[in-house]
Order: C-alpha cells, then sequence, then structure tokens
C-alpha cells in the first residue's frame, strides 16, 4: 500500500514539473514573438521613411539640381541602411549596433538635405515637398514610438527569462536575451544654439 502512495506522489510531482516547465516555455515562446511582431513595426516605419525617399529626392532634384553632391549622399546612405537587415531571431548589441549606425547615417544625410534646403524659399512652398517634409518628419515620431516600445517589450522577455527559475529553463531551450535601441553618440549632450 505505501508502494502505492509513493508512486503516486512521484507521478503528481513529474506532472506538476511538467506543466509547470511546459507553461514557462510556451510563455518564453510567446514573449519572443512579441519581442519579434515589436520589430517587424520598427522596420515597417524605417521601411516607410525609406519609400519616402525617393519622393523628397526627386521633388528637389527640380528645384536644387545643383545640389547633386548632397542628393548623391542621401541615395547612398538609403542604399547602405536598405541593405542592413536583422533576423528578429537574432537581435544582438552588435547587429542592433549596425542597423542602428546604418540608419543613423541616413537621418545625417537627411539633415543635411533639410539644411541645404533651406535656401530655397520656392521648394519650401511647394505643396507636394510640404506633404513629404510632413510626412517624414510623422514617420520619424513613428519611428520613435515604434523603437520605444520594441524597448519595452524586450525588457519584459529579457527580466523574464533572467528571472529565478526561468533563468534555468531558459539556458537549457536557448532563449537568449535581446538587445535594446540605444541613444546615438553624443546624443547626451546638448547642442550648442548661437544667434
Amino acid at each position: 500500500m505505501f508502494k502505492n502512495k509513493t508512486v503516486w506522489i512521484i507521478i503528481a510531482v513529474v506532472a506538476v514539473l511538467f506543466f509547470w516547465m511546459q507553461g514557462v516555455y510556451n510563455n518564453m515562446v510567446t514573449r519572443g514573438e512579441e519581442v519579434s511582431a515589436a520589430w517587424s513595426q520598427v522596420e515597417n516605419q524605417y521601411q516607410r521613411r525609406m519609400d519616402l525617399i525617393p519622393n523628397l529626392v526627386n521633388t528637389v532634384k527640380g528645384y536644387a539640381s545643383h545640389e547633386r553632391e548632397t542628393l548623391e549622399g542621401v541615395v547612398q546612405a538609403r542604399a547602405e541602411a536598405t541593405q542592413t537587415r536583422i533576423d528578429p531571431s537574432n537581435l544582438t548589441a552588435e547587429s542592433l549596433q549596425a542597423f542602428q549606425s546604418a540608419q543613423g547615417e541616413l537621418s545625417s544625410a537627411l539633415s543635411r538635405l533639410m539644411v541645404v534646403l533651406e535656401r530655397y524659399p520656392d521648394l519650401k512652398a511647394n505643396q507636394n515637398f510640404q506633404e513629404l517634409q510632413a510626412q517624414l518628419e510623422g514617420t520619424e515620431n513613428r519611428i520613435a514610438t515604434e523603437r520605444k516600445r520594441f524597448n519595452e517589450v524586450a525588457r519584459s522577455y529579457n527580466v523574464y527569462i533572467r528571472k529565478f527559475p526561468n533563468n534555468i529553463l531558459s539556458d537549457v531551450f536557448g532563449f537568449e536575451a535581446k538587445a535594446y535601441f540605444a541613444a546615438e553618440a553624443g546624443a547626451e549632450k546638448a547642442p550648442t544654439v548661437e544667434f
């Protein structure tokens, strides 16, 4: 009789352990997919920006044809940014830094273009240019929002897989921490404005 109780207790403990492991594993998978989905939204917003750039460049060409070097810089930066892709399952700090660097170059090229365009009042008054500029500004805001959301989802995932005893299962099943978006180098310093 005592042997039967021991067998049932062992079976119960194994069942509880199995269902606990199953729940933790499934939760890790779900959170990992949420990180991938958040990353996809970040990429969607960057892609939206990429899609706006050719229209912006073509609109500017008609007004500022002798600013060819600046326009070529924007086109080149866009091409390089388009080539930098990240697999959501491999969001390492290095891959995210490479992506961020390429996008930063594009942002820098666009900023230089906007500074140059200040010299062209006719262009600034052009309805197409104004709409493209507004869409680009809106897209930059969306990018910032999606990056923030991605960091929040990645943080939630990272905390979950690092908590004890989940960290044991995350190591066993190969769940790794996801990297975060970080501020651009030099962003901690306020720009100097002189009049």
